[in-house]
């Protein structure tokens, strides 16, 4: 199954505007841990299922619709942490809505238990799943969710 996992292509982790900042901005909201630890936790749970995952961070929307672009046909699936994005970005959403493949929308913090702009997310309609309000926990629990998707 590792074979036929790999072959599908990697997993695509996404990170929206401000994530660059994690360890610094917001700690009691986000933690002290930085972004380049949560993609290792990723990296590391995504081999240990046989797959490989690549990573980007941008803080400007249409780098994330390009890369959304560019996985269609190429990658296995997409984690995306759109970060404020979630909330009005409607191109990420029409650029994941043409992906065919597993999307888990992922955030740090639960945005249901925060300010009433957040509630709404323009991802979800298009995600398969979300996580979110798990910490850092959340990006093995992306990963996990998506190879569980892939190898049913």
């Amino acid at each position: 199954m590792t074979d036929e996992m790999r072959a599908l292509g990697p997993i695509l982790l996404l990170s929206g505007p401000n994530l660059n900042l994690l360890g610094q901005r917001e700690p009691e909201v986000y933690g002290h841990t930085t972004l380049a630890d949560h993609v290792e936790v990723a990296r590391v749970a995504a081999a240990d299922h046989g797959l490989d995952l690549e990573h980007l961070q941008t803080n400007f929307e249409g780098e994330l619709v390009e890369a959304i672009q560019g996985a269609r046909g190429r990658a296995a699936a997409i984690i995306i942490n759109p970060g404020a994005f979630t909330h009005y970005a409607w191109s990420i959403h029409d650029a994941l809505a043409t992906f065919d493949g597993p999307v888990i929308e992922l955030h740090i913090s639960n945005p249901n238990a925060r300010e009433p702009w957040r509630h709404t997310s323009v991802v979800a309609p298009v995600a398969t799943g979300t996580i979110s309000g798990l910490g850092g926990l959340g990006y093995r629990l992306a990963v996990e969710a998506v190879a569980g998707l892939l190898a049913a």
